[in-house]
């Protein structure tokens, strides 16, 4: 998938592309076929750059509502011939999440939208998942048929039919479908169930990896040979290398960090760093420089999983690097250190922010740090940051670290925040918004009676507005 094209912060589109609260404010006071328009434009081209995480369907659906919108464009997008050439989750999930949220507020149109796409669809199964979730039993029995005639009655059939029971994520369907007195559908259904409990059970009997009895150098070449395979399983070979590495083999250990070979080094980096050992910090260091970039990439990972007190003190002197090394340090004052690294964490970011902007990586950790060391002239920068990202899961952490240092968040930010596409953001502001705002009482009101909520944004609203709270 590549990368979206984001609109401005301050256009109606850049607002509802990021998922902010102040998106369906906007939305809401804008002529309604501007604001439908943009809206449309996010559901059918997602906006997320990492769709897997992000939440953006119970926000789009709930401003559908609000609208009072049609699904006409929605339809459009799953019926169009790409849907048979692009079958990538990531053209039509959202769409299809957007349409399961409106048929769970009684949408029937969203409903039969669903039906038509799991029965033509190419991503079928993702709207018969949405189906599970909404639909009653006679409609998803009614799907039977259409959904088991997409796969041969041949060997390969039998394979693929196996494999989509076995893999779905919701399977009250297939279960429905399994008691059907029909032999074309219970019959296939409850022996592709038995081949897909034999596949994993197959799978069982056949583990790859290391076994009990392997010597350190069969974990160290386990690890080699998968790199060259192009799969990175130094943390799985660290692990294995604590179940058989013995007190003669910490040498061999401390070789093979220093020089070995890529995969070899990069498990005895993690080894080492996990345990503590006192030559740890002095082999990230050599690492972190080498050309090999896995090399470096794994000594700046292990160095980062390191708890010692020696590990923070390394990261006090090692913050002022213009390199990655030196990015990393910050990063673990960030989350480990003490009030005394407040200007260095400070420092690293309104550096990321300058250099990188406001979707660098880095900013993650920084901005959990500046929360947690409390540091209050880092507002400035966290508003920006919360303003431009188009991460909503950075601009929630943002959310959270002006809570701790912007005095201004509770009447700012945070009202606009109750309409945030995170329900992790829409919980830090039912926590903090200041309910003299007539607009915050009605939006806590609402959350409070929304059967779509999360429970914990739920049980933060309750904390505002029950009978011990302060009248809203």
């Amino acid at each position: 998938m590549f990368d979206p094209f984001i609109a401005p912060s301050g256009t109606l589109l850049g607002l509802l592309q990021r998922g902010r609260g102040d998106g369906t404010l906007h939305a809401l006071a804008a002529p309604r076929p501007e604001a439908l328009a943009a809206l449309n434009h996010c559901v059918v081209s997602d906006p997320r750059h990492d769709w897997q995480v992000e939440n953006r369907s119970l926000y789009y659906a709930r401003l559908y509502l609000d609208l009072d919108g049609g699904i006409e464009e929605i339809e459009r997008h799953l019926a169009d011939p790409d849907d048979a050439v692009d079958t990538d989750d990531s053209r039509t999930g959202l769409a299809l999440s957007v349409l399961g949220h409106l048929a769970s507020y009684g949408r029937d149109d969203a409903l039969a939208l669903l039906r038509r796409y799991a029965v033509t669809g190419a991503n079928w199964a993702w709207a018969l998942d949405e189906l599970a979730l909404r639909d009653d039993d006679a409609g998803l029995r009614s799907l039977a048929l259409p959904v088991l005639a997409r796969f041969p009655a041949t060997d390969q059939g039998a394979a693929d039919l196996a494999a989509a029971v076995r893999d779905s994520f919701e399977p009250r369907p297939w279960r429905l479908w399994a008691d059907d007195p029909r032999e074309a559908v219970g019959a296939r259904v409850r022996a592709a169930g038995e081949q897909g409990s034999f596949d994993r059970w197959q799978r069982q009997m056949r583990p790859g990896g290391p076994r009990p009895g392997w010597s350190v150098q069969a974990v160290f070449d386990w690890a080699q040979q998968a790199l060259e395979r192009g799969s990175e399983l130094h943390v799985p070979a660290a692990r294995c290398l604590s179940a058989v590495a013995g007190p003669d083999d910490l040498h061999l250990i401390v070789e093979a960090a220093r020089g070995g070979p890529e995969g070899a080094r990069c498990a005895a980096l993690h080894y080492l760093a996990e345990a503590g050992d006192p030559a740890a910090l002095d082999l990230v260091e050599a690492a972190a420089g080498s050309p090999a970039r896995t090399v470096a990439d794994t000594a700046i990972a292990a160095f980062e999983r390191m708890t010692c007190d020696d590990a923070v003190e390394r990261a006090r002197r090692w913050a002022h690097r213009p390199d990655a090394l030196g990015a990393s340090a910050a990063g673990v004052l960030a989350c480990r250190g003490t009030a005394q690294d407040a200007p260095q964490v400070l420092g690293a970011l309104r550096e990321a922010v300058r250099g990188d902007g406001p979707d660098a990586p880095l900013l993650w950790t920084l901005v959990d740090g500046a929360g947690r060391l409390g540091i209050d002239c880092a507002a400035p920068v966290l508003r920006h940051v919360y303003r431009e990202t188009s991460s909503s899961h950075l601009r929630g952490r943002a959310a959270r670290a002006l809570a701790a240092t912007d005095p201004s968040f509770a009447t700012g930010f945070a009202v606009e925040c109750l309409w945030d596409c995170e329900e992790t953001t829409r919980e830090v502001a039912a926590l903090h918004a200041e309910t003299g705002d007539i607009r915050v009482a009605e939006r806590l009101r609402r959350l409070a009676a929304d059967p779509a909520e999360e429970a914990e944004v739920q049980t933060a609203v309750r904390s505002r507005i029950g009978p011990d709270a302060p009248a809203v």
